[in-house]
C-alpha cells in the first residue's frame, strides 16, 4: 500500500498480517478522498479503529492539519507508529493505545473529519457516532465516513446526522454521513 496523493504521496505504508484488521486498499483509499473532494485546507482527523493509520496518514498528506489515531491492538500499533515514522512528520499525529470506546472519554478536541472503520461495524458506528456527538466531538461541518462490508446496511440518519453519499467498492461500501443541515439551523 502506498499514500495515494499529497505531500507524502507515493510513499509506502506498512500494513498489518493477519485477519484482525482489514486495512483500506489504495484504490478504496483513493476513492474515499475522491467522494471528500480530493484535498483540505487544515482541520483535525479522528481515525476511531486506525488499523495500519493509513486513511489519517492520507488525510494529513492530502493538507488536514492533523490526526489522532485510536488502535488497541498491540501489532497494529507498531505499524502505525512506523507509518507515521515514514512521514518524517510525527509532531502531526497522536496515536492513542487503547479501546475506541476509552479514548471518547478522553478526547476533547472538535474533530473535522472522522473514519470509523470498526469490526462489527453497523451497531458500532451508531454507537461511535451517538457518543461523538453526545461527547461534542463533532464539529459543525463534521464529515463521518464509515467503511464497512458491502453487506451492512446503516441507518440513513444517525443521531442528526444524514448520508450524504454511499458507494460500494468491490466487498467495501464506503458512507459519508454530514450533519442535518436543520438541526445546525436549530442550534443557531
Amino acid at each position: 500500500m502506498r499514500v495515494v496523493a499529497g505531500e507524502y504521496g507515493g510513499r509506502t505504508l506498512k500494513t498489518l498480517e493477519g485477519k484482525n484488521t482489514r486495512p483500506t486498499g489504495d484504490k478504496v483509499r483513493a476513492a474515499i478522498f475522491s467522494m471528500l473532494g480530493q484535498y483540505f485546507d487544515g482541520g483535525l482527523v479522528l481515525d476511531l479503529y486506525s488499523g495500519s493509520g493509513g486513511l489519517a496518514i492520507e488525510a494529513v498528506s492530502r493538507g488536514c492539519d492533523r490526526a489522532i489515531m485510536v488502535e488497541k491492538d498491540r501489532h497494529a500499533q507498531q505499524v502505525i507508529q512506523a507509518n507515521i515514522e515514514m512521514t518524517k512528520d510525527g509532531g502531526r499525529f497522536s496515536l492513542m493505545k487503547m479501546t475506541s470506546d476509552k479514548a471518547m472519554f478522553v478526547l476533547n478536541e472538535s474533530f473535522d473529519l472522522v473514519f470509523l472503520d470498526p469490526p462489527y461495524a453497523k451497531e458500532q458506528i451508531v454507537k461511535d457516532i451517538e457518543n461523538l456527538n453526545d461527547r461534542g466531538l463533532l464539529s459543525p461541518d463534521v464529515t463521518i465516513i464509515c467503511e464497512t462490508d458491502r453487506s451492512v446496511d446503516l441507518p440513513e440518519c444517525i443521531a442528526n446526522f444524514n448520508i450524504i453519499k454511499q458507494k460500494n467498492y468491490g466487498i467495501s461500501k464506503v458512507s459519508l454521513y454530514e450533519r442535518n443541515r436543520a438541526s445546525i439551523l436549530a442550534e443557531v
